[in-house]
């Protein structure tokens, strides 16, 4: 469907040639890019002003994703009336904390009546074009680098069953509301060339598109992946959503397993994530430095696998 798209031929378009980019990232120099992106979804939490905050956090992570700095954002609003307004200033308040947190501004924005909420933004930034991240640069012998913990689809499925409350899932409402930022800054500050982030299309997924991007081979070692609390638990509940099962049936096919995983492994690396970590990828060398700076910010640092020879894709240990 997407082929039937129009082709921009305009070579200020750095991303039309960009596998799998983040973001639109628009030449306005010789030096600096624009880089543009826009998410929106229904509630996954029922606090307002905590959802509109995961919305705003999820939004600006197609920027930090390519290293950039956010500049501006427009609010989207799709609202049912019935709710009432303070509902919806709630909402439109923890954005904007989000938003100011990220040194931009809300320039604007716009809304119409929806009977189901919707919520998001779309955010501009600005990169230096020598040194943004993107899913192309990948080499042989880099680590795997997740900055936050997987299952917060699985959790968020459990909410909405009324399995949980937020409270119980505190740790990982915490995790959806965090901004990329430090991860991103990290990565900049020591030269980090690869990365991505981790949303709708899960670990797994998201992982297939970078090394094929970058014409690589990921190895990912699942017992090193880090899980927010409760997912476990929730999981074998089969409290999966139908997005975690259609990853499953298209991606899961497209990967190796070497070796048999098991069924939570596998719920795990297609979970569908809200507001996601960063997927870095780092040279060894760097490496240490980037954990270093990663721990000094309190951001996650968790190594869950490697670049390695072979045919581009990704196997599963």
């Amino acid at each position: 469907m997407l082929g039937q798209i129009p082709k921009f031929n305009d070579p200020r378009l750095l991303s039309q040639d960009i596998p799998f980019a983040d973001a639109g990232i628009f030449r306005i120099d010789e030096k600096r890019a624009l880089v543009q992106s826009l998410d929106f979804f229904t509630p996954v939490v029922d606090d307002p002003f905590v959802f509109g905050q995961i919305a705003a956090a999820n939004a600006l992570s197609d920027l930090y994703a390519v290293g950039a700095t956010p500049l501006t954002a427009l609010s989207m609003v799709a609202f049912p009336l019935r709710l009432g307004e303070d509902i919806l200033a709630e909402v439109l308040k923890g954005g904007a904390e989000r938003v100011v947190a990220a040194g931009a501004v809300i320039a604007g924005g716009h809304s119409v009546e929806d009977e189901e909420p919707k919520y998001g933004l779309a955010v501009t930034g600005i990169v230096a074009i020598d040194q943004m991240m993107t899913a192309v640069n990948c080499r042989l012998g880099d680590r795997l680098i997740l900055t936050k913990p997987l299952g917060c689809g699985i959790l968020a499925t459990a909410l909405k069953g009324e399995v949980v409350d937020e409270a119980a899932i505190e740790v990982a409402i915490a995790g959806m509301r965090s901004l990329n930022a430090a991860a991103s800054a990290a990565c900049m500050e020591l030269g980090v060339r690869a990365a991505t982030d981790i949303t709708g299309f899960g670990l797994l997924g998201h992982s297939l598109e970078m090394a094929s991007a970058s014409r690589v081979r990921f190895e990912i070692n699942s017992a090193a992946l880090p899980v927010y609390p409760l997912v476990a638990e929730m999981a074998d509940l089969g409290l999966l959503s139908a997005g975690l099962h259609r990853n499953r049936k298209y991606y899961l096919p497209k990967a190796e397993q070497a070796g048999v995983l098991d069924d939570f492994a596998l719920d795990l690396l297609c979970d569908p994530q809200t507001s996601g970590g960063l997927l870095i990828s780092v040279s060894a060398e760097l490496w240490p430095h980037l954990q270093q700076r990663l721990v000094e910010q309190n951001v996650l640092a968790c190594d869950i696998g490697r670049v390695i020879a072979g045919e581009a894709g990704v196997v599963l240990r």
